[in-house]
């Protein structure tokens, strides 16, 4: 017989800090039984994790190694196989020296958008696999979760049970008089903020932010903030080091305000920073707010008590942009305001996406015209443009629904596929160069095309970058070094791998961008203990580039260069700048020898 573990106790400081955010969030003493039952649960999933998780997680917690990859479960299908085995065994197969942790998008089951209306939190989607298919998954990479938890599938558990009166479920979910001035709510889509819904006590009408089939869990009750927070450990005991806030700004309403980043919302982050601390060291929160730069950055915190990443919305639209108008020099003066509020924080640096390309993050660094022009250049390939509702009843661009390749590339263009995947390989070369963890979408390293079949199929814009791939038809692909995917593949991986072993890249250590030519960014990066320096430029043009770079240009100091993508050497003049010579779309880093 075996002797089961004694209950591993949380410390009191951590016990202390979450009666406090509950404290802050209800009122004082008003969570209680909650704040008793909350540690209950992360003592058990502490002592169930004790064998399996360190006590003293790295700090930094990622380094230049650190490389994720979006993907859907069932991405890649082949006969008679479970799609997250075939998942697994093609990123093996594939990707093993490329990447090193998987971001898994929603694979539960659900009812629409693509598993974002999550029916059931805690089961695996039966047609992708099962529990120990992720936890196989998560054995050999790092694994990123999504949390759906802003809203429930109105086909879910939780939401029939509220219908039908079950008192465990009663105020789950938010209802709201038809006629209440809802005017000030901030909205991403242009969809009725208000569902009418059949409940057991006569027709209802619930909050509804993203689309009628995803009802709002209303976090007023404290029940469902502790419910929620059963499902967030849930997923780190199944294998999550990651775990993906989605939508998480929209998380407490009021009535009278924005809804969206109120302080209640930012405390619920904290507390589950707090929770994960103390049951799970090591495991890191990522915040996903599609919104303006300085609103999206409010999630770090004080660098110590909210997400460890954030996404970084702003580069895809102004990388496109860069590279459609051969200028960096918008992309470059943003860049240089850029700051974390610790090294144990970071952005999650990304082009292409599951949800497109978003243009909040970019109002008022790009105006109304070029956010406009970048429509017209996606919509030429067959892409589209999603609008949301503005509070005076107005509607703006809110996302370019379009695959990031074809996006970057002109439209009908005689160019060779070498010069296309030249301009692509340059564009992630900023990616993979810029300070943070990268992270790729699966089409983007496939070099997969719109998929406008799949929008006329669905009538969904965001189903052009959704397709779903045979694994024969891939790998027949993939074999032919002439064909597109092939050459994508090579040519992002050939970067991926070097930036892997290069230790200027780690995405805490310093970064300085330089001035000069107009169609050249240059990055000079260096080592956490400051004894490796590489300089990354990137020629946005179709046209050859001289780059000169020396003091004022921003260098820090003259050196002795080698180019690490090539072997080659390149020397400074005498009083130290540095002439570098790119071709079309041509990419250069540079490591300093001395």
């Amino acid at each position: 017989m075996t002797t089961p573990h004694p209950r591993k106790q949380v410390a009191d400081d951590y016990v202390r800090r979450l009666r406090d955010h509950l404290d802050r969030i209800y009122g004082p003493g008003a969570a209680a039984g909650v704040h008793e039952r909350l540690v209950r649960l992360v003592q058990d999933t502490a002592t169930r994790l004790a064998d399996r998780r360190p006590t003293a997680p790295a700090d930094p917690p990622f380094d230049e190694r650190d490389v994720l990859l979006i993907t859907y479960a069932d991405q890649i299908r082949e006969p008679d196989a479970r799609p997250l085995d075939t998942l697994h065994r093609f990123t093996r197969a594939h990707l093993q020296d490329v990447v090193s942790g998987v971001h898994l998008l929603p694979h539960y089951p659900s009812t629409s958008d693509d598993g974002f209306a999550v029916a059931d939190y805690t089961a695996v989607d039966p047609s992708y696999g099962t529990w120990r298919d992720v936890v196989r998954l998560a054995e050999d990479v790092d694994l990123m979760l999504d949390a759906v938890v802003n809203h429930t599938s109105a086909g879910s558990v939780w939401f029939r049970k509220w219908q039908r009166g079950d008192e465990a479920f009663r105020d789950f979910f938010i209802e709201l008089d038809p006629e209440a001035d809802t005017g000030s709510v901030v909205r991403p889509r242009t969809s009725p903020l208000l569902t009418p819904v059949d409940t057991a006590d006569g027709p209802r009408w619930v909050w509804t932010t993203f689309s009628p089939d995803q009802v709002d869990l209303n976090y007023a009750n404290p029940e469902v903030l502790l419910a929620v927070s059963e499902v967030l450990l849930f997923y780190v005991e199944h294998g999550a080091r990651l775990l993906r806030l989605d939508a998480i700004a929209f998380l407490w309403k009021a009535l009278g305000t924005a809804c969206i980043h109120l302080p209640e919302t930012h405390e619920i982050v904290k507390l589950w920073r707090t929770m994960l601390d103390a049951a799970a060291p090591g495991t890191l929160i990522v915040t996903e707010t599609n919104v303006p730069h300085h609103e999206n950055i409010s999630y770090f915190g004080n660098g110590d008590d909210e997400a460890h990443l954030v996404y970084q919305f702003p580069l895809p639209p102004l990388v496109l942009a860069a590279f459609h108008w051969a200028d960096v020099r918008t992309l470059r003066d943003w860049l240089k305001t850029l700051e974390t509020p610790s090294d144990r924080t970071s952005f999650l640096n990304f082009l292409g996406s599951h949800d497109g390309i978003g243009l909040r993050p970019v109002e008022g660094l790009l105006t109304d015209g070029e956010i406009r022009h970048l429509g017209e250049l996606v919509q030429a390939h067959g892409g589209g443009v999603s609008y949301r509702a503005r509070p005076d009843g107005s509607q703006s661009p809110y996302e370019l629904n379009t695959v990031y390749f074809d996006a970057l590339n002109p439209a009908d263009t005689v160019e060779s596929t070498e010069r296309q995947v030249a301009r692509f390989r340059a564009a992630h070369s900023i990616l993979l160069a810029l300070q943070g963890v990268p992270l790729l979408y699966i089409h983007a390293l496939l070099g997969s095309r719109n998929w406008t079949d799949g929008v006329t199929r669905t009538g969904r814009l965001r189903t052009i970058n959704r397709e779903k791939l045979a694994r024969g038809e891939l790998e027949a692909e993939l074999a032919d070094p002439s064909s597109l995917r092939r050459m994508v593949l090579d040519a992002l991986a050939g970067l991926i791998r070097v930036r892997r072993e290069e230790p200027a890249f780690h995405p805490a250590g310093a970064q300085r961008i330089l001035d000069g030519t107009p169609a050249v960014l240059a990055i000079e990066r260096t080592s956490l203990d400051r004894t490796r320096r590489v300089l990354a430029c990137t020629n946005v043009s179709g046209v050859p580039q001289r780059c000169r770079l020396g003091r004022d240009e921003g260098l820090e100091r003259p050196g002795r260069w080698r180019e690490i993508l090539h072997g080659g050497c390149v020397r400074g003049d005498r009083d130290g700048t540095l002439e570098v010579e790119l071709p079309p779309f041509g990419v250069a880093w540079l490591a300093d020898e001395a």
